[in-house]
């Protein structure tokens, strides 16, 4: 599975949960640019209002979209190619969000959570996503059902 990070460089590396994953096979980072278009080809997007990811999407490439929850339609609209929405079944994040211009989903996970709850899901579990993640064992204690 190839996973694409489209990632918002507004958003400090210094606090990005998925600034460790650099580096890893199979995961590939793009800086957001406003004037290109980011051709993806058909990909699985993570997104909060797509119907929830299953076993028959296994095998199919993931696109995460790293960025704050307002920022999203802006990057999105720059993404060319045949993007399937799914969301994630109900999990706990143990990332401490506070955020003092707007409200953050309820069921909203760090970005790394997201990828490493997909992967599992899909029967490709990846730990070394969690490695580095200061709450790792605070997610998996919190989510027990998710596949190790």
């Amino acid at each position: 599975m190839d996973i694409l990070i489209l990632r918002d460089s507004r958003e400090s590396l210094a606090k990005c949960s998925l600034t460790p994953l650099r580096g890893l096979p199979g995961v590939r980072f793009v800086n957001f640019d406003r004037e290109r278009r980011l051709a993806v080809g058909t990909r699985v997007l993570l997104h909060p209002e797509g119907s929830e990811l299953s076993a028959s999407d296994a095998g199919q490439d993931l696109l995460l979209i790293d960025c704050s929850w307002r920022r999203v339609p802006q990057l999105l609209a720059s993404v060319e190619g045949d993007l399937v929405h799914r969301r994630l079944p109900q999990l706990v994040t143990a990332y401490p969000r506070r955020s003092k211009t707007f409200a953050d989903p309820a069921q909203g996970l760090a970005s790394v959570e997201a990828l490493y709850a997909a992967c599992a899901l899909l029967g490709q579990p990846r730990p070394d996503f969690l490695r580095s993640y200061r709450w790792a064992e605070a997610f998996l204690a919190a989510n027990p059902s998710l596949p190790r």
